[in-house]
């Protein structure tokens, strides 16, 4: 290898050059795509404030019908990312897209309790494997030295959605309503769905499937990407899986589908609910609780960033995903002393977005340094699948409570609960005698 670079010339850009034309390329794209995906996710936390009402749907029909979204993202997230792994991103993304946008924007329509579990589960179905579609993409570009600070700008990119969701979900329920006969929150659907299939056009002529494909990266600077990953692959412990079975059989697989399930369950649970709490904090008015929604995400999209490349700088991920996720656990225990202070809450609700959504790049970057080849795409769809079912369980959960209690306590005690388990079972898990077994 020494032989072979001294024969060539030198590169005209530095690595980190390289790499920062690579993300200019790719991940404005799909980290716009990301805000749309995640805003269509968890705007039925706003549009139950209307809808409820208008529709007749108790907490526990809106909580089901939140969660049920991920039983058809479990059941086709796998098929999508092998999918993704042998027809390339370009079209698996535009599919996803241009499916989930005309479903998000059909919810307007809704009017029974079945077309809501219908369409939710559609909604579902349809974006099956964009995120570890993503993941799974980004390998194919970014070692894993560089890994979590990409990937903490989609999770950025979820805090965003918090943030422009609250503020624009606010303003189209309250300004939107009556006109054309719709209600505001039919309106906020149509609105924010029909961005997501307009995407999906944009991806198909946009995206490119993998470094080789481009024109805008020189022969030596494809030829660095490529021989670093391969060095990289090549540099795996011989215990590692390579095929989607083997990696099943792993036992730290099934470890980070457990931690990967407490924190989907943490964070859903914070994204369905909180504008809920916020209104039993006394703000009535729809366009002032996605305001107040709005402040933690704001400030969750800064921590995550800063966090995430905190991790990669020191190369630490054990101890930066175990502060978090205990950290965001001990925070959501502490929504459930009722302080009459706003601001106190909302500070609170700040860590806990913090502290939850910083846990997931760093996390991300722990499963593609332990798998390779096809257990890379398998396993890593299978991890986000097991995550997936905490998204559906928090939030019909938290319904159930909310219903049977009369709030949310007992929810956010068993979502802090789960939060800490994470935490310490990653810990345990990553520790380097446990890694020398595995």
């Amino acid at each position: 290898m020494s032989h072979i670079s001294a024969a060539r010339p030198a590169l005209a850009a530095t690595p980190a050059a390289i790499y920062r034309k690579i993300s200019w390329r790719i991940v404005p794209l799909l980290f716009v795509s990301y805000v749309v995906a995640f805003l269509d996710r968890i705007n039925i936390g706003f549009a139950q404030l209307q809808m409820k009402q208008d529709l007749g749907f108790t907490d526990a029909i809106y909580g089901l019908g939140a969660g049920i979204f991920f039983i058809g993202y479990v059941i086709f997230e796998v098929p999508s990312n092998l999918l993704l792994a042998r027809i390339g991103a370009r079209r698996t993304f535009s599919r996803i897209m241009l499916c989930w946008g005309v479903v998000s924007a059909g919810m307007m329509f809704v009017s029974a309790p079945w077309q809501f579990y219908l369409m939710r589960f559609l909604l579902g179905a349809f974006e099956a494997g964009f995120f570890p579609g993503i993941v799974l993409y980004l390998t194919l570009w970014y070692p894993a030295a560089r890994r979590a600070t990409v990937v903490s700008w989609f999770f950025a990119g979820v805090a965003f959605a918090g943030l422009i969701g609250g503020l624009l979900s606010g303003w189209i329920m309250k300004d939107m309503a009556g006109v054309a006969g719709l209600a505001g929150w039919q309106w906020m659907f149509f609105i924010e769905g029909a961005p997501a299939a307009l995407l999906g056009l944009v991806c198909y002529f946009a995206l490119v499937d993998s470094p080789s494909e481009v024109g805008w990266l020189s022969d030596d600077e494809k030829r660095l990407v490529t021989e670093t990953l391969a060095a990289e692959r090549a540099a795996l412990p011989a215990s590692a899986p390579h095929s989607l079975g083997a990696a099943l059989r792993k036992p730290l697989v099934r470890v980070f589908s457990f931690v990967y399930f407490a924190l989907a369950a943490g964070s859903f649970a914070i994204s369905f609910w909180v504008p809920t709490l916020i209104k039993e904090l006394g703000v009535t008015d729809v366009l002032s609780v996605g305001l107040y929604s709005a402040i933690p995400y704001g400030i969750g999209a800064i921590g995550i960033i800063v966090i995430a490349r905190n991790s990669d700088r020191l190369m630490e991920r054990r101890w930066h995903f175990a502060c978090c996720a205990i950290g965001a656990g001990l925070a959501l225990a502490a929504l459930t002393l009722h302080f009459t202070n706003l601001a106190l809450m909302i500070a609170i609700l700040s860590i806990a977005v913090v502290c939850v959504y910083a846990a997931m790049p760093v996390f991300w970057a722990i499963p593609p340094a332990h798998l390779s080849g096809a257990a890379a795409a398998g396993g890593i769809a299978f991890i986000s699948s097991v995550g997936q079912i905490g998204g559906f369980a928090s939030p019909y959960a938290i319904g159930l409570i909310k219903t049977h209690f009369g709030n949310l306590d007992h929810g956010w005690h068993l979502m802090s609960l789960l939060l800490c388990a994470g935490g310490v079972a990653m810990t345990l898990a990553l520790s380097p005698r446990r890694i020398e077994r595995s």
